[in-house]
């Protein structure tokens, strides 16, 4: 199975983790937020990767003008879950 395949397949098994987290409301705000930034980062990294591969005839991690800014949004994701959860524990 080409791994395309299996990345798009990964993408249900996330939302609903995303979905039973979100009912389940104990999950931290912020840390919420950054798991549903993650996909961001995937619906604007897979434009951009299709772009890299079609129109300029490389993989997108050899094109760094636009590999560093899409990596970036899955580093604010990052950040805003470990901000939640650093949060959540201060509460406690």
């Amino acid at each position: 199975m080409p791994a395309e395949s299996l990345f798009a397949l990964s993408l249900f098994p996330y939302l609903g983790f995303l979905y039973f987290i979100t009912r389940s409301g104990k999950m931290p705000r912020l840390a919420l937020y950054g798991f549903y930034f993650t996909l961001v980062f995937v619906f604007v990294t897979i434009p951009v990767g299709l772009y890299c591969k079609v129109v300029l005839d490389q993989s997108l991690s050899n094109v760094d003008w636009l590999h560093g800014p899409a990596e970036s949004l899955l580093t604010l994701a990052n950040i805003l879950v470990v901000l939640g959860f650093k949060q959540a524990l201060a509460d406690l």
